[in-house]
């Protein structure tokens, strides 16, 4: 059996990946991290290419796609280190609204559109803290969430502990009690935040435990994507550079330790587009390996997406630290993706108590 693209997948690949080398370069991405863009303009162009409709259904306003066609943009806007909000909004918020029919007739139509932009405030749901966490009693939430995906949107996912059992609900920016605080992370291509509740008014989602555990299985894999592009990205320049940069009259892609340090980057990232690809697919065919293929693909694109990120930065020598050569942009996100939705350890650990393999 043959697993590739329908050329139609390709295409709205390449759309999107056009569209960040023309419009948004690095240089852009470079005003963005400073405060000098407000990413405005990425955001309207990637709203006039429909990516924000992708995996919303027909009837309210979307494309319908599935989570690979997700994942393929995911990895474009990786590759192009997009400062644009797309897990929380494009994915993770369609996938929980199908849980409730009311809500995504309210909602889905503006997301869509591009009228309205939205966050997740899930982390809680991934990683124990002891300052952090959302407690819900009926429709009001209290407690604080940390690490918000796509962080200063109009409307948040949120995820929070109701009897002590997960739940998700829909909070409005401009709910009564809802305190957002913007801060810096390793991450100066996309907004972080936390959310502070004071008895917030929030709307229940409905969601079921498998329900939720979708939600955030399908970030996962739209993270991995990401880091995977994004690795892409560094191995493709490390091999321009080592073609060009000179030493003793030879370029060092001549030299055998470069060339093994070129050779086992792509030797271990090609297959993880594989593994990327086939966790999206079984995702959108409902198969039963689906959770463990999304905690798997996750934890190993994060680890070797690592990998690829400090030995381009090697190749590069000295250059490869400067702002000029722009590496650490790709590297920090390959960091923050690590981390986000769950680490390599922790995903690895839910994998084998979803098989029972642990207690």
């Amino acid at each position: 059996m043959e697993f590739g693209l329908a050329e139609e997948q390709t295409l709205l690949q390449d759309s999107v990946a056009r569209f960040l080398t023309e419009q948004y370069p690095l240089d852009k991405v470079r005003e963005y991290a400073a405060g000098d863009d407000d990413g405005s303009a990425v955001r309207q162009g990637l709203n006039a290419l429909g990516i924000p409709a992708l995996m919303i259904p027909e009837e309210h306003g979307g494309v319908g796609l599935g989570l690979l066609e997700a994942a393929l943009i995911a990895e474009a806007l990786g590759n192009g280190v997009a400062p644009a909000p797309y897990v929380a909004g494009v994915v993770m918020l369609p996938t929980a609204l199908a849980a409730n029919p009311e809500l995504a007739e309210a909602w889905l139509p503006k997301i869509a559109a591009g009228e309205v932009s939205a966050g997740a405030a899930v982390s809680e749901l991934t990683g124990a803290r002891g300052d952090a966490g959302v407690n819900a009693s009926g429709d009001r939430l209290n407690g604080k969430s940390m690490f918000v995906i796509d962080f200063d949107a109009d409307l948040y996912l949120v995820g929070a502990r109701d009897a002590g059992a997960p739940a998700l609900y829909l909070v409005e920016a401009d709910a009564q009690g809802l305190t957002a605080k913007a801060y810096p992370t390793v991450d100066a291509t996309r907004k972080t935040g936390e959310l502070h509740f004071n008895d917030t008014p929030a709307t229940p989602v409905g969601c079921t435990a498998a329900q939720i555990t979708a939600v955030l299985d399908y970030g996962r894999v739209i993270l991995a994507a990401d880091s995977l592009g994004a690795a892409q990205n560094m191995l493709d320049q490390a091999v321009d550079y080592a073609k060009q940069r000179e030493q003793f009259n030879r370029v060092i892609a001549s030299f055998q330790a470069v060339k093994h340090m070129c050779a086992e980057m792509a030797a271990s990232l090609e297959p993880c587009r594989a593994m990327v690809w086939y966790a999206a697919h079984a995702a959108d065919a409902g198969l039963d390996e689906a959770r463990q293929y999304a905690c798997h693909t996750k934890a190993h694109v994060s680890e070797v997406a690592q990998f690829v990120a400090r030995t381009a930065t090697e190749v590069h020598g000295g250059m490869g630290f400067t702002d000029l050569v722009g590496l650490h942009y790709w590297f920090k996100r390959i960091g923050a993706n690590r981390q986000l939705l769950g680490s390599p350890e922790r995903l690895r650990d839910e994998a084998a108590r979803d098989a029972n393999l642990m207690a």
